[in-house]
């Protein structure tokens, strides 16, 4: 079995930064596409970012574009988003996820990935 753990939420002010980070534990895998997600109050989940693993290629959704930045170290099985210049239309339950190899399914959906972590609240107030 293998367990994401996301850190690094919390509450900031408009036009701060944090930095998440999601470490995976347990049973070794290989995962191709790491990616976060993200759920607010009332809304469905949705795509926020995602990285293959040689980290060549990266996603965004375009409301973060410029502002979160994804990264991953894969002898620590781990990713990580730097997000600055927050809004509090960031606020939300951020989710990590990894995939353990390709399955046709569009990295931006959650039906891609095999395994979530439990998710860490970031609240920006205004």
């Amino acid at each position: 079995q293998v367990q994401l753990v996301e850190t690094g939420g919390g509450l900031v002010q408009a036009g701060g930064s944090l930095r998440l980070s999601c470490a995976a534990s347990g049973r070794t895998f290989s995962s191709g596409y790491m990616g976060w997600f993200r759920q607010a109050p009332g809304k469905e989940r949705e795509f926020v970012a995602a990285i293959t693993r040689s980290g060549t290629t990266i996603y965004y959704q375009r409301s973060v574009k410029g502002r979160f930045t994804i990264s991953r170290d894969n002898a620590k099985n781990s990713v990580y988003l730097q997000m600055n210049s927050l809004k509090p239309e960031d606020t939300a339950v951020y989710y990590c996820a990894a995939d353990t190899g390709y399955n046709g399914r569009p990295y931006s959906s959650g039906t891609h990935y095999d395994y979530w972590g439990q998710g860490t609240q970031v609240t920006v107030s205004s």
